[in-house]
């Protein structure tokens, strides 16, 4: 017995652990920095951290009053109805449901190339096709609604990321307003807003409020510091909002991760911190690394560094775990997430040093 053809999927291949190159470099764990996967370099909340400790003794239940009361709380937050928040373990999973909810076997997507893997992963696990639009590097990877119209054909689902991974390039409101109104009303328009707490631009909610074919993709990962607890959620429309029971994993999002969100959502300080830093990192590095880098909205900077498998190896033999971008079609690139300020100012060092081997 075989598992079903799966060639068309490609492998997520995640920023490399901190444990898993120490042993492979024989490094000490303490002495390594990995700026590769966006993570918080501060952590989780520490509200989030207290909460998960004063509720461990309660993970025999299953989490219904904590995931009502966490859903209650978003929706708060974006002043929309509950049934609106679909609660879910992790953004990736919001992404998910909204595929399973959506596209029935042979329907197209368009995702952006470069762009985020698991947009056509999910796709084609619910036998969905998949086309690409294209965000080229000569004009800095700009979003525009005719980059996205140029490829649509009647497309089912339409995924758009602002701030962009890797690139860090934004697209609009009213850009994305623009690409809403000129698809299909049978076309939704998926906006992922992982890295929204790291940009000044609005969020789309107000779209989602205007429109039955925008949903917006949330995550606790990168500003809360809750990537290892995966939570996420999606914003829907209220006139299909209900669709989420008939999709929804039960109890998919655990006690202990519902009570960190809670505590997590409290926390501005935290919240306030990492921003603050993660804006000073990339002016910093765009400032001091010795390579092109581009403008970004996210927790991250794009450098372009030649030959980025080459570059990548050697920073981790210095300690300093970066993003090796050739699995976005960027194998000139590396992707810098935004650090502590040592972190920062190592990994800039790290990285002039390489390149300057490199080009002697």
């Amino acid at each position: 017995m075989e598992p079903r053809d799966l060639s068309d999927h490609a492998v997520y291949r995640a920023g490399r652990g901190i444990e898993e190159v120490a042993r492979e470099k024989g490094l000490d764990p303490d002495d390594l920095v990995k700026l590769s996967s966006n993570e918080n370099p501060f952590g989780p909340s520490p509200r989030a951290v207290d909460a998960i400790r004063d509720r461990a003794d309660r993970v025999a239940s299953y989490p219904k009053t904590s995931h009502t009361d966490l859903t209650a709380k978003i929706a708060d937050r974006h002043g929309v109805a509950d049934e609106q928040i679909w609660l879910t373990p992790s953004g990736d999973t919001a992404l998910d449901f909204l595929a399973r909810a959506f596209i029935d076997p042979g329907q197209r997507v368009l995702v952006p190339r470069p762009g985020f893997a698991y947009y056509p992963m999910s796709a084609r696990y619910h036998h969905g096709e998949v086309d690409e639009y294209n965000l080229a590097k000569e004009t800095d990877f700009e979003q525009t609604p005719e980059a996205v119209l140029s490829a649509y054909d009647g497309h089912r689902v339409v995924y758009v990321t602002s701030p962009h991974n890797p690139t860090g390039s934004e697209m609009s409101l009213n850009d994305v307003r623009t690409v809403a109104e000129e698809t299909d009303d049978q076309t939704l328009v998926v906006y992922d807003e992982a890295y929204i707490h790291f940009t000044d631009s609005p969020s789309a909610v107000e779209l989602v409020e205007e429109r039955e074919d925008v949903a917006i993709v949330r995550t606790f990962s990168k500003a809360y510091g809750l990537a290892g607890m995966r939570l996420g959620y999606a914003v829907a429309p209220e006139e299909w909002a209900d669709a989420y029971a008939r999709v929804n994993t039960p109890f998919g999002v655990t006690e202990l991760t519902c009570r960190a969100g809670l505590a997590a959502l409290d926390d501005e300080d935290h919240v306030e911190r990492t921003v603050e830093t993660a804006k000073w990192a990339r002016e910093y590095m765009h400032d001091n690394l010795e390579a092109e880098t581009w403008e970004s909205g996210g927790n991250f900077v794009l450098v372009e560094v030649g030959d980025a498998s080459a570059v990548a190896e050697a920073a981790q033999r210095r300690g300093v775990i970066v993003r090796d971008c050739s699995s976005f079609g960027l194998a000139e690139c590396i992707r810098v997430t935004c650090g502590t300020k040592p972190q920062t100012r190592r990994a800039v060092e790290t990285i002039n040093e390489v390149l300057a081997e490199v080009s002697a």
